[in-house]
């Protein structure tokens, strides 16, 4: 079978689109993939700088939506069924091995790719908005760097929810896609922003964050959080960890609650199900991502340096064939 494979941490340099061995099935679900999700950790993963460092040569790809080609008895899944799953590596290929507790039936409605697009940051942000933040319908939520895959997913999820949505764009090119997303009000990532949401709010500011930029924007963050208000730490794709005075939090009764759906659904595996049929609840309601980026597997270094400049909007998938 034919698969991006990771010869060199180099970045996307470092990839060949080559043929390799298909997977072996032992005790795993082996899908034919028919979308695969490209996401940031990609990218680390490539460059050597995720937290879990893979020596070369490896195939990348965390997110896959296709078709069962065989299953493990017992494993609740047969060929020929269409589902999603989480594979940690191996998407960017033709065919993936996962483990069956990381499949999830695909919901009528959604082709490959649509699936593809729900699965890392729409189950994160179930996770995060749901769990970790408690929102409550009638809140006011504020998505930094909403034109991404998280701030969509974000944007989406918290209106479902039953949330006012306060959306900021760094690009003013993102901010008629972010509208079409459903955002309340869509406001420029610009100096003066933090005096930009207090207005928007009457001056009470926001209940819930999500921040999955971190660098310079993390403290104005805090400071427009409403009493009891909680900042979501998703990652740190502005490049800086930030750190935070925790007086602030004392004296204005604020939280900032990190985020880690990965090293929580590792713990507790269960959980990826439930948030799977929560998902599934809103696709049958009428949710739907916006339509994916499209690009084919052989042409996925060029995909990726796409999402690492920061020209696509949504969630980038790349397709085998």
């Amino acid at each position: 079978m034919k698969a991006l494979v990771a010869q060199a941490l180099t970045g996307t340099s470092g990839l060949a689109y080559v043929d390799v061995d298909g997977p072996v099935a032992g005790d795993a679900v082996i899908i034919d993939v028919g979308a695969a999700g490209v996401c940031f950790p990609d990218l680390l993963l490539l460059r050597g700088e995720y937290q879990l460092r893979l020596e070369p040569p490896f195939t990348p790809g965390m997110e896959v939506a296709g078709t069962v080609r065989s299953a493990p008895e017992g494993s609740g899944f047969t060929p020929g069924q269409r589902v999603s799953a989480f594979s940690m590596i191996g998407g960017y290929a033709e065919q993936v091995a996962a483990v069956p507790a990381n499949v999830i039936p695909t919901a009528d409605g959604l082709d490959d790719a649509e699936a593809a697009s729900l699965l890392g940051n729409y189950y994160t942000m179930q996770f995060a908005l749901a769990r970790r933040g408690g929102l409550q319908p009638g809140e006011t939520v504020l998505v930094l760097g909403s034109a991404g895959g998280i701030g969509t997913a974000s944007i989406q999820l918290a209106k479902a929810m039953g949330a006012r949505v306060i959306a900021l764009v760094h690009r003013p090119d993102a901010q008629e896609f972010v509208t079409g997303l459903g955002a309340d009000a869509v406001l420029p990532l610009t100096d003066g922003w933090r005096q930009a949401v207090m207005d928007a709010t009457g001056g009470q500011g926001v209940d819930l964050i999500v921040d999955p930029i971190g660098g310079e924007a993390f403290d104005d963050a805090i400071r427009v959080l409403a009493p009891e208000g909680r900042l979501l730490v998703i990652g740190f794709a502005g490049g800086g960890i930030p750190t935070v005075k925790v007086n602030r939090l004392l004296l204005r009764n604020v939280s900032v609650v990190g985020v880690g759906w990965g090293e929580f659904v590792r713990r507790h595996p269960e959980t990826q199900a439930q948030v799977g049929a929560e998902l599934n609840k809103l696709v049958a309601a009428g949710l739907r991502p916006p339509a994916p980026v499209r690009f084919p597997l052989s042409d996925g270094a060029a995909a990726l340096d796409a999402l690492a400049s920061g020209k696509v909007r949504g969630k980038l998938v790349l397709e085998p064939g």
